[in-house]
């Protein structure tokens, strides 16, 4: 992840090795390590994080699926004995504290890891650029964006599931020249069509696909830039604008690659 954009990224078990211990662990996730197009969040979250000096470390190769997948198509087997292999591994290194760029893996450390014995602070990576922002610890270039229209499209398991509406909306409102808002957003926001598993099978009969409804809805509010935090969403949403044919005039981005933007990163 780290070869290509020359950042520099701390593994917990070379700190382990010297008998550190960084406050957070961050969690990449599947795609954040093998998607291309989300590698390059990994990198933005991962330069801002250097930039904040932030005491870090990522697993590298030790990470390993969380389980969410299993889970959420049926396989409560696999998920638990995925769960169980990383709550040992976390507990191995003392992690307390982890911070993610999937909503996806936030809401299962936060919610289901803790019936397993996974007790940690688990923290968004939007809450903790809106935090970052609002000390005045990162102080973006706000002309970068001036005049841009940008729309967000709120991932199921940040506003829905954990009532995470507001840091993105308060990073993209400092930063962008004009914030439009769906007809459907916040808790009654419509999903991508990627959650529950819906990612890796094939389409169920309908009229029409749930990625291509929402993003008509995007498109309806003639953005420039359609501003995501999930990884499946900036999937699904990036297809929903090939299939629209408007890939040339509007772009997917996700919040930390525009903060990195307009702090020059």
């Amino acid at each position: 992840m780290a070869e290509k954009t020359k950042i520099n990224v701390p593994l917990m078990a070379d700190m382990a090795e010297k008998g550190e211990k960084p406050e957070f662990l961050f969690w990449v996730g599947c795609a954040g390590a093998f998607d291309d197009r989300y590698k390059k969040v990994s990198r933005a979250f991962a330069a801002i994080l250097n930039r904040l000096e932030t005491s870090y470390a990522v697993l590298g190769t030790e990470e390993t699926c969380t389980g969410d997948p299993a889970r959420r198509a049926g396989n409560e087997m696999l998920f638990q004995m995925q769960a169980l292999q990383l709550i040992e591994l976390f507990e191995s290194y003392g992690i307390k504290k982890i911070i993610t760029i999937c909503p996806h893996c936030y809401n299962v450390f936060k919610n289901e890891y803790p019936d397993l014995g996974g007790q940690y602070e688990v923290i968004s990576y939007v809450e903790f650029l809106d935090h970052a922002m609002e000390r005045g610890t990162l102080k973006p270039d706000l002309s970068v964006f001036a005049g841009a229209r940008i729309t967000y499209h709120d991932p199921c398991y940040l506003a829905r599931a954990n009532d995470i509406t507001e840091p993105p909306r308060n990073i993209l409102n400092l930063l962008a020249g004009e914030l439009i808002e769906m007809k459907r957003n916040r808790h009654y926001a419509f999903c991508c069509g990627a959650g529950g598993g819906q990612m890796f099978k094939e389409a169920e009969k309908g009229d029409k696909e749930v990625f291509i409804e929402r993003t008509e809805e995007a498109l309806e509010t003639n953005p420039g830039i359609i501003a995501t935090a999930c990884p499946f969403c900036m999937i699904m949403i990036t297809d929903g604008i090939k299939y629209k044919n408007r890939e040339e005039e509007v772009k997917n981005y996700d919040i930390a690659e525009i903060i990195a933007l307009a702090l020059g990163s």
